[in-house]
């Protein structure tokens, strides 16, 4: 009976903490019908804001993907000059405020900053712009992917890549055809999130963003905006789409969490 009790407590408080709000929030949404919303989200301010995201999060993405499955390998091969430090790096997203990674950039990237004089003195923005967005998008997002790929690596060891190499494989060969298909379900489930991460960055973008809507506004801001503008229609609506979008990142996630699993 205890364990059944206990059971349905922990379900009855996943209910509270998660699906009611999303419903409360779909129910806002269409309080008034389907047509303010489609309104709302066929907005230019909407649509602007719909597109940066996915720019911002495209342009993240691949380049956590590169860099995670580079630094992940180097890592657990015992390759890289004071791990311990790239270790600390690498995690830091996870211990700092994102606020302080929008901070980080903001000062660096400034008129006054130790990157930005010299853009500045070049006529090449970055503050305020997407640029900077996706910046700060790939720091907070970095340590995904190598998470992900280092204890994949540890487990299935280096006898794999060894015998390629005495078959004459180069080190490219042996990195494509023998380690990269066995991390394979790693870098996917990495990428996945850090896809989520970069679609729901609000902190580390919010300050080095323009803040002009219809042009410097990610999805997230745009939610906070409209709120702020007391536009509740189409801040409902944009969140609405954001909980939608979450909620497939987190069906693909399961299913290749549970892919992962059979094949291990």
């Amino acid at each position: 009976m205890r364990k059944y009790v206990l059971r349905y407590a922990v379900l009855g408080y996943l209910v509270m903490l998660l699906a009611v709000p999303v419903f409360v929030i779909a129910y806002r949404t269409f309080a008034h019908g389907l047509s303010p919303v489609w309104d709302a989200l066929s907005s230019h301010a909407a649509v602007n804001a719909l597109e940066l995201s996915l720019l911002i999060t495209a342009i993240a993405v691949p380049i956590n993907v590169i860099f995670g499955v580079a630094t992940g390998w180097f890592l657990a091969r015992r390759k890289m000059p004071l791990p311990w430090l790239v270790n600390a790096v690498i995690n830091m997203p996870f211990a700092m405020s994102p606020v302080i990674i929008g901070l980080s950039v903001f000062v660096l990237y400034g008129r006054t900053g130790w990157i930005g004089t010299y853009l500045f003195a070049h006529n090449i923005p970055v503050l305020f712009t997407w640029k900077a967005m996706v910046i700060a998008t790939v720091f907070v997002s970095l340590p995904f992917v190598v998470r992900e790929v280092v204890p994949v690596l540890e487990e299935i060891g280096t006898e794999q890549e060894q015998a390629a190499q005495v078959l004459g494989a180069s080190a490219l060969q042996g990195f494509f055809r023998v380690t990269l298909p066995a991390i394979r379900w790693a870098v996917v489930y990495g990428t996945i999130l850090t896809v989520a991460r970069a679609l729901g960055e609000y902190g580390a973008v919010n300050l080095v963003s323009s803040g002009f809507v219809g042009q410097g506004l990610t999805l997230p801001l745009y939610v906070d905006n409209r709120v702020n503008q007391l536009d509740p229609t189409a801040a409902y609506s944009a969140g609405l789409l954001l909980a939608l979008l979450s909620l497939i990142i987190l069906v693909g996630m399961t299913a290749f969490a549970s892919r992962r699993r059979r094949q291990t």
